[in-house]
């Protein structure tokens, strides 16, 4: 159990530096991009700014969570505090809805809306354009090391500066439409974008919501072909499971021969503990014993019986 606590404690930690990497690049983003729109007169500009300010504040709020997450279990939560970072993730997706809402509104203000007035655009592109870089590193970064670590508020928050990511092109293309003499297509691509953080959400949600609300983390078929297949147990059953890859969790019931004294049955559950916990990567498994008697029948193998002489 120590080096479980071990690994966990090393996986925290490195959760918590990734992320605090990532606050340094949206504000570098916030930063400039505010600079950049105050200078060149650009509203799209600073809806870009506006837009990588919400990414530092995800960006907070996704630290605090995984100090959270990474804490011990307790009384109040034997279980541990993993769930908080499916929380984090599915606060991520109210950001998201934000930046959506705003990208839509302002896009259907500006369609056949009167002319904005001048800006410059050369300035726009350039300070967006480095932008779009540096949020395409940090964005794949954060993904692969969530992929890593196996974290959802990692790969959330990856997901959200995506979405920047998608908002800086719909910025860019904005301008570069704009000194092409279409003024609606900055609105147009901006449109089509919303509806692709759109996308980047439900995703988040289907990975989400899932261990929220304990749904099964592996086919209990399989647990109880792994269990069924040591020596000593006579069928496997009554097999729970939950959590996320990296910290599930699952419980069933083994029946053994009747007459075993306790010490041979626990040691049988043990050894089925060790193997199912191995073969999961699972963070815990509960192990029941019960006599054969006990178990459904319709799981006992039929009683062998000896040829005719």
């Amino acid at each position: 159990m120590s080096a479980a606590r071990d690994a966990l404690d090393a996986r925290s930690r490195e959760v918590g530096r990734v992320l605090r990497r990532m606050l340094v690049v949206s504000l570098v983003l916030v930063g400039g991009k505010t600079a950049a729109g105050l200078a060149s007169g650009s509203l799209a500009v600073l809806g870009g700014a506006f837009d990588s300010a919400l990414d530092v504040m995800t960006t907070v709020v996704a630290i605090l969570l995984a100090r959270v997450a990474g804490k011990e279990p307790d009384e109040d939560h034997p279980y541990g505090h993993e769930k908080f970072e499916a929380l984090g993730a599915l606060a991520m997706v109210a950001f998201l809805s934000i930046t959506v809402y705003e990208l839509v509104r302002t896009a259907i203000g500006r369609i056949g809306g009167p002319p904005d007035a001048p800006v410059d655009t050369w300035l726009g592109v350039a300070v967006m354009g480095g932008s779009l870089v540096l949020g395409i590193g940090a964005s794949e970064y954060e993904r692969r090391r969530g992929k890593a670590l196996e974290s959802e508020l990692l790969l959330a928050d990856a997901a959200h500066l995506r979405a920047d990511v998608f908002v800086t092109l719909a910025v860019l293309a904005g301008l570069l439409l704009t000194k092409l003499g279409w003024r609606d297509g900055d609105a147009w691509t901006a449109l089509l974008v919303a509806v692709l953080i759109i996308r980047t959400g439900v995703h988040i949600i289907r990975e989400t919501v899932p261990v929220l609300v304990d749904e099964a983390a592996v086919d209990s078929n399989e647990i109880r072909r792994m269990a069924e297949a040591m020596d000593g147990v006579d069928a496997a059953y009554d097999v729970r499971s939950r959590g996320r890859a990296g910290a599930r969790f699952a419980e069933l019931t083994i029946a053994v021969k009747g007459g075993l004294d306790v010490e041979t049955a626990h040691e049988i559950a043990d050894l089925v503990e060790d193997e199912v916990c191995r073969r999961l990567g699972a963070r815990q498994v509960v192990v029941h014993v019960e006599p054969r008697s006990a178990a459904p029948p319709r799981l006992l193998d039929p009683p062998r019986t000896e040829p005719a002489s």
